[in-house]
């Protein structure tokens, strides 16, 4: 999955209608539905929208045939495995009818040209573990941590006899690290998944 690292605009006419698109990251529903609200344009004939956070989606055609407007902008935001993400569409009819085919082409064209044209970053899904360390084996569990690959501390905290380690650890490399951490102090490390 990747994500935005910045907003994006592109803006094309298509027989006579002005279609602007508008892509932002964001990292909620509300900031999706506020993003929407604050850049649609009341003048507009058309505000069509989508957003992906997840697993969950929304769209809308505002007011345009059923599936020919908010459906094919997020099929857009799929095409492009993006994720984090909400796209706006306005429309300014120009007078010439474009059908329900042309709509969908309209539309999801430029949605996805206008993410086409965005910065975008790769999103290494990740889950965090705590890691209960004796204090013999804390230094040099920290000193280890950057040679088993992306793994972050996020917290520590010290207890009575030892440390807990917040570990924020790659998806896709949980069960190696956690068996490097489990080699590395016999056995001694508690590990469990947050």
């Amino acid at each position: 999955m990747f994500i935005l690292t910045s907003p994006s605009r592109f803006e094309q006419d298509i027989k006579k209608s002005r279609f602007l698109a508008l892509a932002a990251p964001v990292s909620d529903e509300a900031e999706a539905k506020a993003f929407i609200a604050e850049n649609s344009d009341r003048n507009a004939n058309h505000n069509c929208w989508a957003w992906r956070i997840g697993q969950n989606y929304r769209f809308n055609d505002d007011g345009e045939p059923s599936g020919t407007a908010g459906k094919p902008i997020l099929q857009a935001i799929n095409g492009q495995q993006l994720t984090n993400i909400v796209v706006l569409v306005t429309r300014w009819f120009g007078g010439i009818l474009l059908g329900s085919g042309g709509l969908v082409r309209a539309y999801g064209g430029t949605a996805a040209l206008c993410l086409n044209g965005a910065t975008k970053e790769r999103v290494i899904p990740s889950i965090t573990v705590v890691v209960d360390l004796n204090f013999s084996d804390h230094a040099s569990i920290k000193a280890r941590l950057p040679s088993l690959g992306s793994v972050a501390i996020i917290q520590e905290t010290f207890t009575g006899d030892g440390a807990s380690l917040y570990l924020q650890i790659p998806e896709e490399n949980a069960d190696a690290i956690v068996a490097a951490i489990r080699n590395l102090t016999s056995g001694r490390a508690s590990l469990k998944q947050q």
